[in-house]
């Protein structure tokens, strides 16, 4: 890549990071305004003039001394009008491109003399020089218009009144383009998690001046993002935050929306607690959330999510686009993936590129990326995308101040600890096998043999004594359990497990993985637990501190069950996802469902573990195991034991299929 790394702000050179006020770095990412000094200072002219006036500011902030804010009601072609915050350079001796977050939680601080400490989605950038846009989207803090949750994108608008993100987007860069003094006619956009998805609406039949697109951690589908897996509802991360962020806002207001407190820092116990879900209203939410009473009336995938999935409406995508991951994502994993192949299938002459990284969500812009838990990644790897990819990225489109070369697919090899660089994702040389269950707890690449009648694993589910998802007290869900060892799984005697002997070399896994069970049941329900587990040698050396915020700290790494990859999925949906329908108890049946992707070595001496289970909870919502249409509506009655079973014989051999790269 042709490009010098030095950090540049509007005419001159920046060396490392400044400390611009006590607690803060100029390399930190964080959300906090400074309200001192509310006179904003009138534009500066020329690098040198600007340089003068930064000098008492800078010490103070460093936004503050570098940008003008000014605040803007942008119209919308129905007469909404959407509160936008515009920061530009003070030196105005050239002109400079925009990037634009579109975004729900606010674009605070408000008022033209409060700033952030940083913006923009890195320090470099932010020291570049470009007109930074913040944009409170339709409906939410100081914007017109009513807030709707993952807005249906209209593919044909007959009038001024069809609109969706994509005209919103539309509208605010054709006013920017035209209105904001000194910009070069040039607009990027980046967004992470839900501005993610604003990103990618609104890189659909664009405005001309987007040149540049950077969804990152994007939601694409709330029934397989952040809410649902498969069906299952996610409880832990949906409850809290419809709690809070769900309630409807009577007018434009700048205060932000309060969290639940919870009366425990128990999350299971707590969940268990509560009972059926019927009862999160009853008790706790009493009926003042419409999204989620929305939830519970559509718990299938019917025309209501179907509408709320921007993945098959990514045609006619003009800019350039790099979509962005984090392999240990636990809210959206499944959106960049789908995204990038989308954008791929649909538009195969865009400049389309996937970045995925052993992050958590947005863990490139809020981490070091060195480590999740006890496990650790080698080096800084956000630094490393952060100067590498995403700088070079919008220089390069919006600016032209450097030539790329940034490859199709820049992706984080797991187990090993490297970047690895692809022609295509997944990776085109891969070779389709498949690991088979088989007696014993084994696990092999050999299909079964034996087909005896007692070829199945069985164990009891209860719901009234769920798996639980991690061994944390924690009321959420834990960024670190994507990791976690799982060894408190395995010793459970409604898990199970199945497992290699140690490897004689290397196993690289890459690309989705197919898990192909054969179940039967002894009620008329289930959910299935399917996870990837990397088992390392007895006699691993343990690491260092796990950090404040990792658990339990200090983990023996000796025989650590490390989480590779784990999905759920509610059996009422395993041949059609908007028809429910019961199993027949006792009765074989076929479960097939895609987990999403990895890039991961197992190493030699290690072994690949397979666990099976029911209940995930309470990331997980439990499963009654008696059928009801809508398990919003169970009641407690409904909530019973089963017998379930796995399958493994010729006939009925339950599988992963995965994709192996050759060395």
């Amino acid at each position: 890549m042709e490009a010098t790394r030095r950090h540049r702000l509007a005419g001159w050179v920046l060396v490392g990071c400044i400390a611009v006020v006590p607690g803060f770095s100029g390399c930190a990412r964080r959300e906090k305004k400074l309200e001192v000094d509310t006179t904003n200072t009138p534009v500066v002219t020329t690098a040198a003039s600007a340089a003068a006036v930064a000098e008492p500011l800078e010490a103070l902030n460093e936004v503050r001394a570098n940008y003008y804010k000014r605040e803007y009601r942008i119209p919308m072609r129905d007469g909404a009008m959407l509160h936008t915050a515009v920061y530009s350079p003070r030196d105005q001796s050239k002109p400079y491109p925009f990037l634009m977050r579109r975004t729900p939680y606010s674009c605070r601080p408000y008022g033209e003399g409060d700033f952030p400490l940083d913006i923009g989605p890195n320090d470099e950038l932010m020291r570049d020089g470009y007109i930074f846009v913040f944009q409170d989207v339709r409906g939410c803090y100081m914007s017109d218009g009513q807030f709707v949750n993952m807005r249906p994108h209209e593919d044909v608008k007959r009038n001024s009144n069809d609109i969706d993100e994509s005209t919103d987007t539309y509208d605010t860069i054709d006013w920017l383009v035209k209105n904001i003094p000194n910009n070069n006619g040039r607009v990027g956009m980046w967004g992470i998690s839900y501005p993610g998805f604003y990103c990618a609406a609104g890189m659909i039949d664009a405005h001309p001046a987007l040149k540049a697109v950077s969804p990152q951690a994007p939601i694409a589908d709330w029934w397989y993002d952040d809410f649902h897996h498969h069906g299952a509802f996610l409880l832990a991360p949906a409850f809290p935050f419809m709690a809070g962020f769900g309630h409807v806002r009577e007018s434009p207001t700048t205060e932000h929306w309060k969290r639940f407190e919870f009366p425990t820092p128990d999350g299971y116990q707590f969940y268990l607690d509560m009972g059926p879900l019927a009862n999160a209203n009853a008790n706790y939410l009493h009926g003042e959330i419409p999204f989620w009473n929305e939830m519970a009336a559509h718990p299938d995938y019917d025309a209501f999510w179907q509408a709320r999935n921007i993945v098959p409406h990514l045609n006619h995508v003009a800019p350039a686009v790099m979509t962005v991951g984090g392999w240990y994502d636990a809210e959206d994993l499944y959106g960049p993936l789908k995204i990038y192949e989308s954008i791929e299938k649909k538009n195969p002459d865009v400049f389309n590129v996937l970045v995925m990284g052993p992050w958590v969500h947005g863990g490139w812009s809020r981490t070091k990326g060195d480590r999740l838990g006890n496990i650790e990644f080698g080096a800084e790897t956000s630094n490393y995308y952060q100067a590498e990819l995403e700088t070079p990225f919008f220089e390069h489109f919006l600016k032209g101040d450097v030539s790329i070369d940034i490859p199709e697919a820049t992706v984080f090899e797991t187990g090993v600890n490297r970047w690895r660089t692809f022609e295509s994702w997944p990776p085109s040389q891969l070779q389709m096998k498949s690991l088979f269950l088989g007696a014993n707890g084994t696990l092999a690449f050999d299909s079964p043999s034996s087909d005896s009648a007692d070829s199945f694993d069985e164990f009891v589910s209860d719901p009234a004594k769920p798996v639980p998802y991690t061994e944390a007290i924690v009321t959420g869900m834990t960024q670190e359990f994507m990791t976690d060892d799982q060894r408190f799984a395995a010793r459970r005697p409604d898990v199970l497990v199945y497992e290699t002997e140690p490897l004689a070399e290397p196993l690289t896994i890459a690309g989705p993985i197919t898990a192909d069970l054969w179940v039967s049941t002894s009620q008329s329900d289930a959910d299935w637990v399917v996870k990837l587990i990397d088992v390392l040698p007895p006699d691993t050396a343990t690491a260092g501190d796990s950090g404040a915020r990792a658990w339990p700290r200090k983990r023996a790494l000796g025989g650590y069950q490390r989480l590779v990859r784990a999905d759920v999925f509610r059996g009422r949906y395993r041949n059609d996802r908007s028809r429910p329908e019961p199993f027949v108890p006792n009765e074989p049946a076929e479960v097939r469902f895609e987990i999403p992707d990895i890039l991961h070595t197992f190493q030699p001496g290690h072994r690949v573990m397979v666990q099976i289970q029911s209940s995930w909870f309470p990331l997980a919502d439990r499963n009654p195991q008696r059928f009801v249409a809508n398990i919003f509506e169970a009641e407690n009655s409904d909530f019973v034991p089963a017998t379930h079973r796995v399958f493994r014989n010729p006939a009925q051999a339950s599988r992963l299929e995965i994709g192996v790269l050759p060395k």
